[in-house]
């Protein structure tokens, strides 16, 4: 897919523009990037337009200047979706793209017609898994970032999904990641905080997809609240990673939820 760039405040943002339609907006996780959801835009920009942007320093796109929060980085797609003259989206966050959408919804609810978590959760991290960002910053010093990739890509996917293929591609498009980027992302990770109440006071209407053998997230972290404004989704035969494992389930799951707005 053509890829588009524009530069915002110094720095260099890479995007899909694909469809025309009300807009939608995807968010990839940690070391992916808008290949991410290359089995899903098609059919979905069949009927909108879909925006799928390469977070900072993942893909083509510039890392930010300093030390980015999970914030800085909800701020870099308002100004994105500014820059495209975008209001009133719908927008789909995966994984680490999910903590970005509830920055997003935190700050900038009245842009947002609703807006997903797909394998992603409110939850901040757990002490334990602080100590992992850390441990994977200090690998990325050490040994760069394809050492990072290798060992971080085969546990996104079910035991039953470990396809060459698509582990495969998830690893080349995470090789695309500047070191600079990942040790941000790491650092804003780990320093985010817990989101529940965003949840909890918000009326937009969310949802919240988990798959049901994700060994990064599961669904119980996903599925923290209970709102009738709320849906809870949970794909079947899929780990971390729906839209590779299953994009057909997780494609029903967003044109239904996008068809109740």
């Amino acid at each position: 897919m053509d890829m588009k760039k524009l530069i915002l405040q110094d720095s260099t943002v890479a995007y899909i523009d694909s469809g025309e339609g009300r807009p939608i907006v995807l968010l990839h996780g940690f070391c992916g990037s808008s290949s991410y959801w290359e089995f899903v835009i098609p059919t979905l920009s069949a009927d909108f337009r879909v925006i799928a942007l390469d977070l900072p320093g993942h893909g083509q796109s510039e890392p930010l200047k300093g030390n980015s929060s999970i914030e800085d980085k909800a701020d870099q797609v308002k100004k994105l979706l500014d820059a495209l003259n975008l209001s009133d989206v719908t927008m789909f966050g995966h994984s680490l793209g999910g903590y970005i959408t509830l920055a997003f919804a935190e700050k900038y609810s009245s842009q947002l017609k609703g807006y997903s978590l797909i394998h992603s959760t409110a939850f901040p991290d757990s002490e334990e898994a602080k100590k992992g960002r850390l441990t994977n910053i200090e690998k990325i010093n050490q040994s760069g970032i394809y050492s990072l990739i290798d060992g971080l890509v085969p546990k996104l996917f079910s035991p039953e999904n470990q396809d060459e293929n698509y582990v495969g591609t998830a690893m080349e498009i995470g090789y695309s990641t500047s070191a600079q980027g990942a040790i941000d992302a790491l650092h804003a990770m780990k320093d985010r905080p817990d989101r529940n109440q965003v949840l909890e006071s918000s009326t937009l209407p969310v949802l919240l997809v988990a798959g049901e053998q994700d060994q990064i997230i599961p669904a119980e972290k996903t599925f923290s609240v209970n709102k009738s404004n709320i849906k809870h989704s949970l794909i079947k035969k899929s780990g971390h990673m729906s839209m590779f494992e299953n994009p057909l389930e997780l494609i029903s799951e967003i044109q239904g939820f996008l068809a109740s707005l």
